[in-house]
Formats: C-alpha cells, sequence, structure tokens
C-alpha cells in the first residue's frame, strides 16, 4: 500500500491534476477545508477516495493506469474493513450494548474512505503545518505512518505531543461521531502533522464513519440523567459532515455544533 501510495505521488503534476476533485467535493486529488484566498494552506499533497461499500468506489477518481494501485488498494481497503468491524464491536461492548449494537444503531456497515497524503521537505517547517489541528468527523481513523519520520502529533493537556511511529503498526484515533454516541465517555483526539526539513513524509489515513443519512447521537446506556446528562443532540450525519466541511480546520470548534446548549437539558 505504501509503495502505491507512493509511485502516485511521484506521477508528474499534470497526471495527477487528472485525478483533481471538483468543486464542493471532497473526493479526489487535492486540498479539502480551503474556504478563503487568504488562509494559509496545508503543506501537503492529498488523494481522497471512498473505498467502502466497493459500490461507492469512483473509478474517475482512482489512478487506475497506474501498475497495481487498484490491487494493492482493493486489498488494504478490505483488511481495514474488518479492522473497523473489530473496533466498532468492543466499542459497543464499552458502551453498554451488544456487540452488533452499534453497527444495528447503524443501520448495518461503517462507510470507508481513505485519504493519502505526502508531506514533502520544507526548509522552513516553522511556518506552515502539513495539517492544521482537528479532529476527524469519523467513527474511528486508522493511521499507517511512515516507519521512520515523526510528523503526527496529538493534543494533549493543551501542549502538542509527537505520536513516534511503531514499525508495522497503525495508531487508531477517536473521531467525533463516537465522541457523540459516547456522550463524550469517549473523546475525539485533536491532532495535527508537522513537516520536515529533512525528510519526506507518506501517511495512510482511513476514516470510518456512519452512512449520511444515519441520525448519530448519545446512546441510551450512556445518559445519565444524574451522573452524565444528555451532551449532544441528535443530528444526521451528513449535515454534522456539511458544518464540518464548511470551515476551516480549527482544533475541536465543529464538535460545539452538535453540542446541547445548558438550556436545552
Amino acid at each position: 500500500m505504501k509503495a502505491a501510495v507512493a509511485a502516485f505521488f511521484e506521477l508528474p503534476f499534470q497526471e495527477k491534476k487528472k485525478y483533481a476533485k471538483a468543486e464542493n467535493e471532497i473526493e479526489g486529488y487535492g486540498q479539502n477545508f480551503v474556504v478563503s484566498e487568504h488562509q494559509k494552506l496545508d503543506w501537503s499533497d492529498m488523494i481522497f477516495l471512498f473505498t467502502f461499500p466497493s459500490q461507492n468506489r469512483n473509478f474517475k477518481f482512482w489512478p487506475l493506469s497506474l501498475p497495481g494501485f487498484k490491487e494493492a488498494l482493493e486489498e488494504y481497503s478490505r483488511e481495514m474493513q474488518k479492522l473497523a468491524e473489530e473496533l466498532q464491536a468492543n466499542f459497543s461492548v464499552l458502551m453498554g450494548l451488544k456487540r452488533d449494537g452499534l453497527k444495528r444503531l447503524q443501520g448495518g456497515e461503517l462507510k470507508q474512505g481513505i485519504r493519502m497524503n505526502y508531506y514533502p521537505i520544507c526548509s522552513r517547517p516553522d511556518l506552515v503545518l502539513g495539517i492544521s489541528p482537528h479532529s476527524d468527523g469519523t467513527s474511528f481513523t486508522s493511521l499507517l505512518q511512515d516507519d521512520d519520520v515523526t510528523g503526527l502529533q496529538i493534543k494533549h493537556n493543551e501542549a502538542w505531543v509527537p505520536v513516534k511511529p511503531i514499525p508495522n503498526s497503525l495508531i487508531v484515533n477517536i473521531g467525533d461521531a463516537t465522541e457523540i454516541q459516547s456522550n463524550e465517555m469517549y473523546k475525539s483526539i485533536e491532532h495535527r502533522a508537522v513537516t520536515n526539513e529533512k525528510k519526506p513524509r507518506i501517511s495512510i489515513a482511513t476514516f470510518m464513519f456512519p452512512d449520511d443519512e444515519q441520525e448519530i447521537g448519545p446512546v441510551e446506556t450512556m445518559i445519565d440523567d444524574q451522573n452524565r446528562p444528555k451532551l449532544y443532540r441528535n443530528i444526521k450525519y451528513v449535515d454534522y459532515v456539511r458544518e464540518k466541511f464548511s470551515r476551516k480546520m480549527e482544533g475541536k470548534a465543529h464538535t460545539q455544533f452538535a453540542k446541547l446548549r445548558t438550556s436545552d437539558h
């Protein structure tokens, strides 16, 4: 998978541009969260593809002429879906449901999209980020990092902590949808990527998320009026995502959009 992604980013710009995303679309090659000509853009090259279920694949964005790319991505997607099912089942149990509890609430399988990132060498890493601080709007995100370049940082106690890569491992981040469903028992992690002046870096983020039409809100087993009142309203997942993509990436500002105000309790 890493080799296939590296081969894509090595293509000439004119070739990569053939897979460019359309305006107001998130699928394809190019940056998201661009809302103004004056904002500072992230120092990265990226392509995002919907990968599961397979009928959601739009092959016009896939570099099919690149040898081995389609096969690598399909196999990786399959394995990531198995991981998603296992994570979802375990979180169901942690939230006081049966193993298939979250799956049933979400009306079936988690959807999947994969974002492939390339962070070129940057001569002034103090001036620009590879990716701005944000939390993912997903249920879970699994990240495959370069084994020897540390780029990911997570926010902990108001400080940025580097996440050193462990070879042959995946990092799993909790996303906003799980924070909302768990009534904030499991918080989505704010993270960013820094640039490097000596080495380029590749990362592959697999996003696992509910169906667009699915309503997400705190599950009954995570609400206790005395100790843990309901903190989030129920919201259709697609509306949450639209709100998220309509603004610049600014930490966890968008989770406030789904929060109940104290007067709503």
